[in-house]
């Protein structure tokens, strides 16, 4: 059987997998042709070009899985004919060969509209890794951008220029709401304030009429008569299928586009098929690549004499756009008189829920989520499955008010036959068989079945199924740390506690097994520090950090390091800032006032460092922890100290809290802040522990969150004396090291913490567990113990060695490492 594919997008591979696993060997040949001159990549996440994954980091395969696997991959060719009668395709550079099948999955092209200009230089598709690249080369020097485009792909492509630094960037959009095939209007208002807030200006109902410019874009000009200055372009205005050969050989193709296929995915030629972005079924094209997977195992189901037809996709999607989670499913517009709805929205915190409920109140139809989007998949299978909606509805999106889960919703409603990962079409029966025959892990069951090994949406309902897999099995559930270990963090913390150990290879050897991973050394790491608060570089514990701590930096894009000195409650005199601006100056820093109130340096190489750090402790500063799972700062206003409103010295407080919890190792990074009044200009609720003052003292709030998920600290005690605050955050922080799993942080740990606020308030404060006396031991211990690692870097010789680009050459810099100047700070910074 000789099979030949043209196209080796991520569909073309998927079908070249699937055949290998289906046939055995000799019992085929396939050969495939690119035009591309790379093998298939992961366009889904594209993006991540950006963030530092290189064009290898993105292949499905590696370049010998093709030969491995007895595939012919010619990549740079093009087909450019298909010989019908003599079932022969001719390729660019000449090629011709024969075939009994023929695979078409040649994608789709970016849809260009017809806007005078479109060829000016400085003006970018957002298709394929070479579009990237040049997009990176022109983006050094552009300082405004914009994106024809407000869909899926277009606020990828906002995203992808902010990241190049390009922070002045507009997205223009032809309709009248953002993502006008995903989500509803209220819905698009959420997320354009959301993404306003990013620094994005956001343009609807706008028509592009011409771009301006002689050789290259200068700006762009509106139908309405308005204009704007751009740079650089990116146009993400849609796709079009490519079916240029298809057409010419005489297959059906759509009056819109899109070759025309069967149930089988076959043509008008029932020995060509068409699968992916190039394929027609029943009108519609699909651009998602969940569909596309599916087609292609249609088509080898088919070549296999099996039983199995393509019955369209659901076209349901979640994403994270710019980091705001957005998601539709279902039919998000099901029309007013055909269904119920519940909505939930909150502009403050910029989540807008939307569900579209049967008249009879029985099945979810479909609906939309916005700035919160954790509870998809579970949404989404009860859509597709017809789950029986519990008694109050509203309850799968707003939680039971009667404090219980509720019935019916959840992995064990879910029929066996329910697909769970739609990218590979694996079902919850598949992973439940899979878990009872011996894959107990996450990472075994995506060895075994594959799912959630391509776009990685539904790992946390796999994860779900196998906890529920085994709970139904009788099997005791714990969340050990890794393979590598048999015990939880909790238990962990607790039998290093117990046996003195003080280094990760001890830790090992004593209570693991194996080599260890690049899970549990971090964790492990993060409990020496967090027990004996000593230099996390000695003692053989420096391999086990995470990469920023190794060298007490941050690493940055470019290859450089960021320094942070601390800077209790931004109190700083000018001599201290002189020496900044000196040592930024000195070694050609970036610098940066950030949102802690400190001042950030950025673009150090690593040799360098040491030599920072000296200069800056002679001026009495130390390491700030930016780098580290540690407390971060401590914020504060400027109280009764210069404030009318103030009604205690906020600043001399966060001075003395910030002191006393410097270099506290935690599961995950620690915020603060201290307010001199209710108007709480320090922001304190937001933080994992915040300070505000009141007539009679200070209200202590806990489990706060900025970030994508904020959420408000709660009360734990109020009007407090300095004294008794201080004591209480003393069991808070020591409380929350002990318990909370690696890398959560104190929200989410007070979130899922059994009986909530009213248990950690009787721990804390009631001492109901009798261990009050014994955190506060443990923090003043720490406290005590506490050393600046910028300064024991400094001071010793053998560790000042380590920070070096290369071992035999240690007054050699790597010249590729460099800071890249982004946006203009070249001409802000003087330079």
């Amino acid at each position: 059987m000789k099979v030949v594919v043209i196209g080796n997008g991520m569909v073309g591979y998927k079908f070249c997998e699937k055949l290998v696993a289906k046939f055995e060997p000799g019992t085929y040949s396939l050969m495939v042709f690119g035009e591309e001159p790379r093998p298939a990549y992961d366009r889904v996440h594209l993006s991540e070009f950006f963030s530092g994954k290189s064009a290898d980091d993105l292949l499905m395969a590696p370049a010998n899985w093709y030969a491995d696997n007895n595939i012919i991959l010619h990549t740079g060719d093009p087909v450019k004919e298909i010989n019908r009668e003599k079932k022969a395709i001719l390729s660019h550079k000449g090629l011709t060969v024969e075939y009994d099948y023929l695979v078409l999955a040649t994608g789709s092209a970016a849809f260009v509209p017809p806007i005078p200009g479109v060829d000016k230089k400085g003006v970018f598709l957002y298709r394929t890794i070479e579009d990237l690249e040049m997009m990176t080369a022109h983006a050094s020097k552009a300082k405004r951008g914009a994106v024809i485009g407000g869909g899926l792909l277009g606020l990828e492509a906002a995203k992808a220029m902010i990241d190049l630094g390009v922070t002045d960037t507009h997205v223009i959009e032809f309709a009248p709401r953002l993502m006008p095939r995903q989500i509803d209007d209220s819905g698009s208002k959420i997320l354009q304030s959301k993404l306003e807030t990013l620094g994005l200006t956001i343009f609807t109902n706008k028509n592009t009429s011409c771009i301006t410019g002689d050789e290259s874009i200068t700006g762009m000009q509106f139908s309405d008569g308005t204009s704007i200055d751009v740079d650089m372009l990116v146009i993400s205005a849609g796709i079009k299928p490519r079916d240029e050969l298809a057409k010419a050989a005489g297959l059906e193709t759509g009056p819109r586009g899109g070759i025309v296929v069967n149930e089988k995915m076959q043509t008008t030629d029932e020995t060509i098929f068409a699968i992916g972005e190039c394929a027609l079924f029943n009108g519609m094209i699909y651009g998602l690549v969940a569909p596309g997977y599916e087609m292609a195992d249609v088509v080898v189901a088919t070549l296999s004499a099996a039983e199995k037809a393509f019955a369209g996709f659901d076209m349901s999607t979640k994403l994270k756009l710019i980091g705001v989670d957005v998601a539709s499913f279902g039919d998000p517009f099901v029309p007013a008189a055909d269904c119920r709805t519940v909505v939930f929205e909150d502009t403050m915190k910029g989540v807008y829920k939307r569900i579209n409920i049967s008249t009879d109140g029985k099945y979810l139809l479909g609906g939309v989520l916005i700035g919160d989007a954790a509870a998809y998949n579970m949404l989404l299978q009860t859509t597709k499955n017809k789950v029986a909606l519990p008694e109050n509805p509203e309850d799968i999106l707003l939680g039971s008010r009667g404090g219980d889960a509720p019935q019916g919703v959840g992995v064990a409603g879910l029929p066996a036959d329910a697909v769970i990962c739609s990218c590979e079409g694996i079902t919850k029966g598949a992973i439940c068989s899979a878990v009872e025959a011996g894959n107990e892990t996450f990472d075994s069951i995506k060895k075994c079945t594959k799912a959630a090994t391509c776009c990685g949406g539904c790992a946390p309902m796999v994860k779900d199924i196998i906890t529920y897999t085994l709970k139904s099995q009788g099997k005791y559930i714990r969340n050990v740390v890794c393979e590598h270990f048999n015990y939880s963090r909790q238990e962990l913390y607790d039998l290093i506690k117990i046996k003195k150990i003080k280094s990760y290879d001890d830790v090992l050897d004593e209570l693991g097994h194996g080599d260890g991973c690049e899970v549990c050394k971090p964790v492990v790491a993060s409990i020496l520090a967090s027990l004996w608060n000593e230099m996390i570089l000695v003692k053989g514990n420096d391999t086990a950090q995470d990469s920023n701590d190794r060298y007490l930096a941050n690493i940055q894009k470019g290859g450089t390091y960021s320094v942070v000195p601390r800077i209790p409650g931004g109190e700083i005199t000018p001599e201290k800032l002189i020496v900044i601006g000196e040592v930024a100056k000195k070694y050609n820093l970036y610098t940066k006032v950030t949102g802690g109130q400190r001042i950030d340096l950025f673009g150090a190489h690593v040799s360098d460092l040491p030599a920072i750090w000296e200069e800056l402790i002679a001026a009495g500063f130390e390491s700030g922890h930016a780098y580290g799972k540690a407390l971060r700062t401590v914020k504060s206003c400027v109280g009764s100290t210069w404030c009318r409103f103030g009604l205690h010295d906020s600043v001399s407080f966060a001075i003395q809290i910030e002191e006393r919890y410097r270099g506290l190792r935690a599961p995950h990074k620690i915020k603060s802040a201290v307010s001199g009044c209710i108007r709480e200009c320090a922001e304190a609720q937001s933080k994992d522990f915040g300070i505000i003052a009141t007539e009679r003292g200070w209200n202590l709030y806990v489990g706060g969150n900025g970030g994508s998920k904020p959420q408000h600290a709660i009360l734990l005690a109020a009007d407090l004396d300095s004294e008794t605050c201080i004591k209480y955050i003393d069991r808070f922080l020591m409380f929350y090291i002990k318990t909370a799993d690696p890398l959560t942080r104190t929200a989410t740990w007070l979130n899922k913490l059994e009986g909530g606020m009213d248990y950690l308030r009787n721990v804390v404060i009631n001492d109901s567990l009798g261990i009050n006396a014994e955190l506060e031991a443990e923090m003043q211990s720490l406290v005590d113990n506490y050393k600046c690692e910028w300064k024991e870097v400094v001071d010793n010789p053998e560790l000042r060695k380590r920070f070096n680009h290369f071992v035999n050459a240690p007054e050699e810099k790597d010249p590729s490492i460099q800071f890249e100047m982004m946006r203009d700070q070249k001409k802000a910074a003087g330079w």
